[in-house]
């Protein structure tokens, strides 16, 4: 693990270094607070610090008060080392944001052990931050396809119209429903089913832009949020998803299933006047009208052709 080790003094900083070195550890050594500030705003940061209280610059306990006042991802645990011993100086150390303090002349057995202690306090925040992530993860994703569910979709598709309505850009939503999905189910089994619906999120995904966003909106039904489309480039990229998914059978077992979708395609032309409801109407009006000519088809509409939304 990399150790900072900001220390004016030459003598006190090489010795510390000759520790930490010894000990297996990576040291970065800086004669001033300033320095020692700069690195610790890096990317890759040192995980801990040792920082002398009295430094040209910045001291100790201002490097400290800066640290988390920035409040760093990964978190960085903070050593004072001073002379300085009172009970006093300990609290101020403490309330400025230092984990440990240490006095001089330290103990190396000591300085030693306080490091233990500080990275498996960093290795538990790290624990902490990746079970975080998983959980976020897993509150975003579909469980079956791992696309975004329902609820990350959305709130992509709110985001995406705000900014729309900051730069005037157009913003296009396409509904795409597996045809006949119930006889997928009824013919080859629910295992059929969901491997037809992992394998269209997949030539979904795999086939749009890499800031579109593709969710899962309901059984077999999958929401593509387009941001900066117009109509033409909505229609083009609508008739290509429908022919990426039917263009070739998906396998499941020893059966050869040939897959179609229906899609509708909604474009807001002028975001400032509409919202996500608005949008995700029309999208569905045109998939109804879609699966009514026929199935396997592209059907559009724009906000303009019924302002009011699709009728009950």
């Amino acid at each position: 693990m990399k150790i900072l080790v900001a220390e004016d003094d030459l003598v006190t900083r090489r010795m510390l270094q000759a520790y930490l070195g010894k000990w297996g550890y990576e040291v970065v050594t800086v004669p001033d607070g300033r320095q020692a500030w700069q690195i610790l705003q890096q990317e890759n940061a040192p995980r801990l610090a040792i920082l002398d209280w009295m430094m040209p610059e910045l001291d100790g306990t201002s490097v400290c008060r800066e640290v988390r006042r920035l409040a760093p991802q990964p978190y960085i645990y903070l050593i004072l080392l001073t002379a300085r011993g009172y009970q006093e100086d300990v609290i101020a150390g403490l309330e400025a944001g230092a984990d440990e303090y240490l006095t001089k002349p330290f103990d190396p057995y000591e300085l030693r052990a306080r490091l233990r202690t500080g990275v498996r306090i960093v290795e538990l925040q790290d624990n902490l931050i990746q079970a975080r992530e998983a959980l976020r993860e897993q509150a975003m994703h579909d469980y079956l396809t791992n696309l975004l569910n329902r609820r990350a979709t959305l709130e992509f598709c709110a985001a995406e119209l705000s900014r729309a309505m900051r730069e005037q850009n157009p913003l296009t939503a396409m509904m795409v429903d597996v045809d006949d999905f119930k006889g997928i189910n009824d013919r080859f089994g629910h295992p059929a089913g969901d491997a037809v619906v992992c394998e269209v999120a997949r030539r979904l995904r795999t086939s749009t832009r890499t800031y579109d966003a593709v969710g899962r909106f309901g059984g077999d039904e999958f929401l593509v949020v387009a941001p900066g489309c117009g109509t033409a480039q909505a229609r083009t990229q609508a008739e290509r998803l429908r022919e990426v998914v039917c263009s070739q059978p998906i396998t499941f077992k020893d059966h050869s299933i040939l897959v179609t979708v229906s899609v509708g395609v909604a474009t807001l032309l002028d975001a400032g006047q509409q919202d996500v409801e608005t949008l995700l109407a029309l999208a569905d009006q045109a998939l109804y009208r879609a699966k009514a000519g026929g199935r396997n088809r592209v059907e559009e509409q724009t906000a303009a052709d019924h302002p009011s939304g699709p009728p009950a």
